[in-house]
């Protein structure tokens, strides 16, 4: 697969919905990830990033205004020992604790599928990242509707073993805007990985559509020692 400008790539689409990215920085030191949420109703724009422990959750910016919590509210991310987690729903906590009871990552999303918003049936996104012992793969994974037929659950897992140095591969819930959403399709993008955290994190930030974007989370951890670095950018203050 031919790498595409991650910058490029998310300005192109005005609607990718929620968006994991996981990959490995330029200079080859850490191990990256980003995740994005964006939002078309006042509800889904109604959110932010929050610290929780080594992770992050949504939270209400104005609760008066939180219409229905389910499917808004999570934790995106969350650290198991050396490995991080970052999905769009709540299977964030499945992955965690059947992980946690020595299940796989791909047997713990068996016991999940496509969220039940019909008539999107909008993809359940995840990610994991392992990092030990000066080495790193990761895996991400989508969770979808047989082409809007919720009667079939489709599940896809690719992996990557030691992703190479500016190189990252990205997954997201929606190929773009439309009434139903379409929903992702085909293998993870992959795109470059360029600039230090806080380049990364802006660029991603400002190629992301203006209206709909609602917050983003980035992470670099040092492979070496497994340190994190991390930036949380939150439309609504």
């Amino acid at each position: 697969m031919k790498s595409v400008s991650l910058f490029d790539y998310l300005r192109s689409n005005t609607y990718p919905g929620r968006g994991i990215l996981i990959g490995r920085s330029e200079d080859g030191k850490s191990a990256v990830t980003a995740y994005f949420i964006m939002g078309r109703s006042v509800n889904s724009r109604n959110r932010i990033f929050v610290t929780e422990g080594d992770g992050i959750r949504t939270e209400a910016f104005d609760p008066s205004k939180m219409v229905d919590p389910s499917l808004i509210i999570y934790r995106p991310v969350r650290v198991l020992g050396n490995k991080t987690i970052v999905t769009n729903g709540d299977q964030t906590d499945t992955i965690y604790e059947l992980m946690d009871k020595q299940q796989t990552f791909e047997q713990a999303l068996r016991t999940r599928e496509f969220e039940p918003d019909a008539p999107n049936y909008t993809p359940r996104i995840s990610g994991i990242m392992h990092v030990d012992d000066g080495k790193f793969n990761f895996a991400l994974s989508i969770l979808k509707s047989n082409d809007g037929d919720p009667s079939t659950c489709n599940r896809f897992t690719f992996a990557y073993n030691a992703p190479a140095a500016g190189e990252g591969h990205i997954i997201h819930t929606y190929m773009g805007d439309g009434n139903p959403l379409p929903s992702f399709s085909g293998e993870p993008v992959k795109t470059d990985v360029s600039g230090d955290i806080d380049a990364f994190t802006e660029n991603v930030w400002n190629a992301l559509n203006e209206d709909n974007k609602v917050s983003l989370f980035v992470r670099f951890i040092d492979i070496a020692t497994g340190k994190a670095e991390t930036r949380i950018v939150n439309k609504n203050k």
